[in-house]
């Protein structure tokens, strides 16, 4: 017959194990979240990401409404800077006025 304890410890071994895969999985994950906002994008896959045509994309960088960086004569764009510029749009709703 086998001893509890030993089982009990042989599980909670276990569940400790499956615990830090799982923790090491969402720092995995978070990491991978980071690098994606910090991705550069092109004038189509900034289009895509804001849902607007290719020349309202090339009309806001001419006016520097859009934030972008430019290489020759290629225009380059941050995904985290855009999604700050659309978030910095944002209005507030009637309950939030009336706080």
């Amino acid at each position: 017959m086998n001893n509890p304890f030993e089982t009990i410890d042989s599980r909670l071994t276990s569940i400790e194990s499956m615990l830090l895969d799982i923790k090491q999985q969402r720092t995995d994950n978070t990491i991978s979240k980071k690098v994606d906002e910090d991705e550069v994008l092109n004038v189509k896959q900034a289009s895509e990401l804001l849902d607007l045509a290719v020349p309202t994309i090339y009309s806001l960088t001419s006016n520097r409404i859009l934030p972008h960086s430019k290489r020759g004569k290629k225009l380059y764009f941050s995904k985290s800077e855009l999604v700050a510029w659309v978030q910095s749009g944002k209005r507030k709703t009637v309950s939030e006025l009336t706080k």
